[in-house]
């Protein structure tokens, strides 16, 4: 057992479709079980599944002595309060992004890990896969330059009516938090720091999420980040870093290598000449399975951190506050970071 990951999965959620595959895949990996609000609809998924046991609560599968991770895809609203209680059950966790609705609930969360002594890591799947990485690892031998524009999207149209949980104010929906922060994390990543600026605009819809997010940050050394993100437009990804001496452009940067979607970048040159780097293709959710493999079984520290998924939070509250009309010129650190509206 403590060379393996027991797997317990919190709710029935869609996006399981996407993380049982790898971690049966993985030999350091093992899913024990599932567990839901309703036995009916968690008795369906474990039987579709194959999945033998099922608990009739979230509590109850906490309380599996033979489960030490926990994978939590939630709604939003719902992370902290089952993060910190599978922290302190002993558990280690993988939460679906975002890890929180707000830099206080991120701190909350880290500290109940820390004291717990179990792993956190945020579920974004597309900082763990190789695209990432070489991006990072050209960026790095200076192939483009310095770096002076980034500009990230992503998109797509959200049926209303459905009941998706992405609609509903109260369980932590909106574009901005549901996808627009890739971009931001993306950003983020690249940039290395806190943007010294931030200036969105977005619109609310009906259910009074945000469906359309825009945003401006500005790094220091003047390195602008151009970001945005809908769920009323037509599907549209894009993620490309501009330097003084050419381009890298990804295009698939937030789900390579699934769906038919395949990993790798393009180089273009001042001349316009264009390059295809290959990377090694991997499902990006396997690459989640392996890093909180690596961070629990072999006690390595996760590329992706919780400073930066802190950051990410920070940025977020920035750009609402922004949007309703506040100043953020001088800083993101200096702001009182709001609530989501």
């Amino acid at each position: 057992m403590n060379n393996l990951l027991r797997w317990g999965i919190l709710s029935t959620a869609r996006i399981n479709r996407r993380i049982i595959p790898p971690i049966r895949e993985d030999s350091r990996s093992e899913l024990i079980g599932v567990g839901g609000r309703n036995q009916t609809r968690t008795g369906k998924f474990a039987d579709r599944w194959k999945i033998d046991r099922r608990y009739a609560s979230y509590e109850a599968l906490l309380s599996d002595p033979e489960i030490n991770t926990v994978y939590i895809p939630l709604p939003n609203s719902m992370h902290c309060e089952w993060v910190i209680r599978a922290a302190q059950a002993g558990k280690n966790i993988l939460c679906e992004k975002p890890l929180g609705l707000s830099v206080e609930e991120i701190d909350q969360m880290v500290a109940a890990a820390r004291e717990n002594g179990v792993v956190l890591l945020e579920a974004m799947a597309y900082r763990m896969h190789p695209q990432y990485a070489g991006l990072r690892e050209l960026l790095n031998n200076d192939l483009i330059g310095k770096i002076r524009l980034i500009r990230a999207q992503f998109s797509f149209t959200l049926p209303d009516g459905d009941g998706n949980i992405r609609w509903s104010k109260e369980l932590g929906g909106g574009v901005l938090l549901d996808v627009g922060c890739y971009p931001i994390s993306f950003a983020r990543g690249v940039a290395g720091s806190l943007p010294v600026g931030v200036s969105a605009s977005q619109v609310i819809g009906p259910t009074g999420v945000d469906v359309i997010s825009a945003s401006q940050l500005l790094f220091p050394g003047g390195l602008i980040a151009e970001l945005d993100c809908s769920f009323v437009l037509p599907f549209g990804v894009r993620a490309e870093v501009v330097g003084e001496r050419g381009v890298l452009r990804i295009p698939n940067p937030w789900q390579p290598d699934i769906d038919g979607k395949s990993s790798g970048l393009i180089h273009i040159a001042p001349d316009d000449t264009e390059t295809v780097i290959p990377t090694r293709v991997v499902d990006p959710y396997l690459c989640e399975i392996e890093a909180m493999e690596k961070a629990v079984l072999d006690g390595e520290q996760p590329d992706y951190s919780l400073a930066e998924s802190r950051d990410n939070a920070e940025i977020i509250a920035a750009c609402y506050h922004s949007a309703c009309g506040g100043n953020v010129g001088r800083g993101v650190k200096k702001l009182k970071v709001p609530k989501v509206p």
